[in-house]
């Protein structure tokens, strides 16, 4: 059986197990959106990096052919 918590609308305590369970399913949503937001945000900045250390590498191979034409190789 569950009662609600006195002074918390949003609060339920469980007879059995004691336990606090927060029945606000709005806040929840929100809650998860926030998380899938930041997930989100997450794979693109690590999608960035990974272009980034990809052109750097491209830029060294670059370097290090213009260098072997300059010095005649």
């Amino acid at each position: 059986m569950k009662f609600k918590v006195e002074g918390h609308s949003t609060l339920i305590k469980d007879e059995f197990t004691h336990a606090v369970i927060n029945d606000d399913t709005v806040a929840y949503r929100k809650y998860m959106q926030s998380v899938r937001l930041r997930e989100k945000q997450t794979d693109q900045m690590r999608t960035v990096v990974r272009e980034i250390n990809t052109l750097k590498a491209d830029m060294r191979e670059i370097k290090s052919l213009l260098k072997g034409i300059v010095n005649g190789s």
